[in-house]
């Protein structure tokens, strides 16, 4: 399933939208492309879109967001963390339509929470795509170029 691989670099034009690498497009599942429950009349499809801690913004297909769903959905509203972590989680999360041409809209909310005003980095991430202001994604790494070795030594 997915397999987004690959970083491109793209504009998110004056109506806010963000048009969809064509190579991460064509990886997309059946369950994507029909629209959905959620979809409208004409719409090509819809991905779910997550403000992310680190301040990028994470796509997810429909069948890979159900996967984490149902963990989310696990965790107790009785206990304070697991009820925390489920209001964050969906305070952060709302999904978008993919428009015939393969854009998505980006919210004013998510855009500002991004730091995005118009250039962005969508960088495939296997089962996500992860989409950065350039500026904030270049100072990640610099700042973090170091670490590389030190976390892959770690986790592979």
């Amino acid at each position: 399933m997915s397999g987004f691989i690959g970083k491109e670099r793209h504009a998110v034009d004056e109506k806010g939208r963000l048009m969809i690498p064509a190579r991460f497009r064509r990886r997309f599942s059946a369950e994507t492309l029909t629209g959905g429950t959620v979809g409208k009349r004409g719409a090509a499809g819809w991905l779910y879109i997550l403000k992310a801690p680190d301040r990028s913004l994470e796509l997810y297909e429909p069948p890979v967001w159900d996967g984490m769903r149902k963990t989310i959905s696990a965790l107790s509203d009785f206990n304070p963390e697991e009820r925390l972590l489920k209001t964050l989680m969906y305070e952060s999360l709302e999904t978008v339509e993919i428009d015939r041409q393969g854009r998505v809209p980006l919210s004013k909310e998510f855009l500002d929470h991004a730091g995005i005003s118009r250039d962005v980095v969508v960088i495939g991430a296997d089962t996500k795509m992860i989409v950065w202001d350039p500026d904030m994604l270049s100072s990640l790494l610099q700042a973090n170029t170091e670490r590389f070795a030190v976390l892959a030594g770690r986790y592979f």
